[in-house]
């Protein structure tokens, strides 16, 4: 079964990378400008271990309960672990001892959380703000993140946080909203607020955007990191 699960894993593996390298191509981009994370969410810890064999080096996960377990089982392999779900401040000591780099970053009492635990740990956590482009300012959003006028509030907090490194922003495409149903818009919109964080923080340069399904529509309006799940794992049964 192990085979047969590994040949599924490489040949979906082989599809996206032939969609990630057109689609930089057709931007005019090199293929080594986006970096694919691929989210293991609700897929067993054999399925990371396959992907660590066939060379994937950055994995996601949304649920720490789920997250914490399989991380500890791969602790041998040679990943980075992107924690990408609503994180609350009573999983922040749990998700430090892993996580290479949090994606949810929406809020201040957040960022105290995370430097506390990363001071505690003596470990340097990359941290990205979570943009979200359904909410109004003061708001987050229906799937997490804040609003684009808090951004640099954020920013500021998180670079003069010990044991934390701003490195850029993330967004989900919203469901609701002057975005909805409009990807490209979307991520485009994102890359203007990177942009404007980068004149203050010029190496906060990561951006996050784009999903099986609109990975193409992130990378061209350039993205560096693009988090796939389903057009990697396929369709199994769930954990949990």
């Amino acid at each position: 079964m192990t085979d047969v699960r590994r040949a599924q894993l490489s040949d979906n593996l082989a599809r996206v990378e032939d969609r990630i390298a057109a689609a930089c191509a057709a931007a005019g981009r090199a293929r080594d400008e986006v970096t694919l994370i691929v989210v293991t969410k609700t897929y067993p810890a054999s399925d990371v271990r396959l992907l660590a064999e066939l060379g994937v080096r950055h994995v996601a996960e949304n649920r720490d309960q789920d997250a914490a377990p399989k991380a500890a089982e791969c602790a041998d392999l040679p990943l980075t672990w992107h924690f990408v779900g609503q994180l609350q401040t009573n999983k922040v000591r749990s998700v430090a001892r892993y996580a290479g780099m949090v994606q949810s970053i929406d809020r201040l009492r957040l960022v105290t959380a995370l430097s506390k635990e990363a001071v505690r740990t003596e470990r340097e956590l990359g941290c990205l703000i979570q943009v979200a482009l359904d909410a109004e300012s003061g708001q987050q959003g229906d799937r997490g993140g804040t609003a684009p006028d808090a951004v640099p509030a954020l920013a500021e907090a998180i670079a003069g946080a010990q044991g934390l490194r701003l490195d850029g922003v993330m967004t989900v495409a919203p469901l609701s909203g002057p975005y909805a149903g409009r990807q490209l818009a979307a991520f485009e919109r994102l890359m203007e607020i990177s942009t404007d964080l980068r004149a203050t923080h010029p190496a906060a340069n990561m951006v996050s955007a784009g999903m099986s399904a609109d990975l193409e529509d992130a990378i061209r309006a350039g993205a560096t990191h693009v988090r796939v799940g389903t057009a990697v794992l396929g369709v199994r049964p769930r954990l949990g």
